[in-house]
């Protein structure tokens, strides 16, 4: 009888045991599937799904500003001043100095300068990194020049669409006078402890321009030269040393600018015109800031065109042969070449060309904005600029402000694939009423301002726009750092390998 309870009590222990064992097996099994899936699957950089869903502007709502002729005033004493419209903001709706009410939706809203300033601490390079490309010669000690009095001149023609790093550079120098603009987003600090980021001026888009081409005898060129100084420089400083460069700001606009530098300082935030040609690894929508064109072609004042007084509906001129996802182009000269209200040609800045697509641009409804070697150009900030509709052909462009301004509001996105199908786009454009067009011309008056260079910086214009993105961008360097101080203060570890941790006796 004992032997028969022994064996029965032997039989419920084996199950109950085996059961378990089974049970962990299993249990094991799927969390070794899970490790695996896990590890083999690489997130995109850029996920599209976590950008925020602006609903249209972040600006001070309803407000318009009256736009000068002049991008520079040579003295501050004798500034532009920017003129505020009595715009009256009620549940959403505001009303412009015409009376007539206009919905302005938004997700969030620009913080007012008052509210937001960026405290800036700027490397005191020598100055052929910065206005010394420009010729300018420094005097006495200080390797900046006085902007109250002596700007030094930028070169026109191409040159100019990059030159985003001038432009920012001159707000910093003019924020350490008293005279300064009130409205104003930086703030310059001679303390590296106490800036939200530190700026590197450095004129890569210009070093490009003028120094990439290798004079005879020569074993670089003098752009790959500065860009071995920079490096060599930024990489001893105790600000890079202290932080991995992690909060520092770099200008890398032209596509083909720091070609070599960005590959050993890519832990900077850039700002860029997109990131065409950079690996996501070295710059990304998350880690950077894209930066808008400034455009060539003027700006559009006392715009009273119409719908009917537009004749041409689509409009195109510049380089059709591209390579790479400028493939487009060529397709769609074939396809748009004989339809009679389109203007699609050929066309550079050679001897009038700015003219003829400043008249070009104003006499059309619609402007194509497609890729070319890279995703963007100058062309689309052209187009705000003439109140042409802009139609985006460009699947990987990306967008300067697009967390704060929805541009579906006043430009036409196209895929490339649908594009070059057979009337596919030509029907579409056609089918745009009159009253959409009208409403998308009036948006692109509206906005225009968040797009125009100017110094000194106004409220809500390109450097000021700029200034606010990467602002947007100083949490996440500080998360970085904060996370990478963690055990600043803890004895270095002998062990540089993770050992395993023994379980606990009564574990099972």
């Amino acid at each position: 009888m004992g032997e028969r309870k022994g064996a029965s009590s032997f039989k419920v222990i084996f199950r109950k045991s085996l059961f378990f064992f089974f049970t962990m097996t299993s249990i094991l099994f799927i969390l070794s599937w899970f490790y695996v899936m896990r590890s083999t699957y690489r997130p995109h950089f850029i996920e599209y799904s976590l950008l925020p869903n602006s609903k249209h502007l972040s600006t001070l709502d309803g407000s318009k500003y009256e736009m000068q002729k002049q991008n520079v005033d040579s003295l501050f004493g004798n500034r532009a001043i920017l003129v505020d419209s009595e715009d009256l903001k009620e549940g959403g709706r505001t009303k412009g100095p015409n009376g007539k009410e206009k919905v302005v939706k938004h997700r969030g809203k620009c913080h007012p300068n008052d509210e937001l300033v960026i405290k800036v601490y700027m490397y005191d390079l020598p100055a052929e990194f910065h206005f010394g490309l420009l010729d300018w010669k420094a005097n006495g000690k200080s390797v900046w020049p006085d902007v109250r009095n002596d700007i030094p001149g930028y070169p026109g023609g191409l040159n100019l669409q990059h030159s985003i790093e001038f432009w920012l550079t001159l707000d910093i120098l003019a924020s350490e006078f008293p005279e300064a603009p009130k409205a104003r987003t930086v703030i310059r600090v001679h303390n590296s402890s106490e800036a939200d980021i530190i700026y590197v001026p450095f004129f890569s888009s210009l070093s490009y321009n003028r120094y990439s081409k290798r004079k005879p005898n020569e074993m670089k060129n003098g752009n790959k030269i500065l860009q071995e100084k920079l490096v060599k420089y930024l990489t001893t400083q105790e600000e890079w040393k202290r932080s991995g460069g992690k909060d520092h700001l770099i200008l890398a606009h032209h596509p083909n600018s720091m070609l070599d530098a960005r590959m050993k300082l890519w832990p900077a935030t850039f700002i860029l015109s997109d990131f065409g040609r950079y690996p996501p690894n070295i710059a990304n929508v998350e880690k950077d800031v894209i930066a808008p064109y400034k455009h060539l072609i003027p700006s559009y004042l006392n715009d009273n065109s119409t719908f009917d007084t537009r004749p041409t509906l689509l409009y195109f001129q510049g380089a059709i042969y591209r390579k790479d996802g400028g493939l487009a182009r060529q397709e769609l000269f074939y396809l748009l070449k004989n339809e009679k209200d389109v203007h699609f040609s050929f066309g550079s800045i050679q001897k009038d060309g700015i003219k003829k697509a400043t008249e070009g641009m104003r006499a059309s409804k619609f402007c194509l904005n497609i890729a070319g070697d890279t995703p963007s150009s100058n062309r689309l900030f052209d187009a705000i600029a003439s109140h042409c509709v802009p139609v985006i052909i460009s699947d990987a462009i990306e967008l300067p402000y697009e967390d704060m301004i929805d541009y579906s509001e006043f430009c036409i996105f196209v895929r490339t694939i649908d594009a070059i199908k057979e009337n596919f786009l030509i029907n579409f454009i056609r089918g745009i009423s009159k009253e959409e067009w009208t409403r998308m011309w009036n948006m692109l008056k509206e906005i225009e301002h968040f797009f125009e260079f100017h110094f000194p910086s106004k409220e809500n214009d390109a450097v000021q726009m700029i200034w606010q993105a990467v602002a947007r961008k100083v949490p996440a360097m500080r998360l970085k750092l904060n996370r990478h101080g963690r055990f600043s203060r803890s004895p270095p570890s002998a062990d540089k390998e993770l050992k395993s941790i023994p379980l606990p006796r009564n574990f099972w």
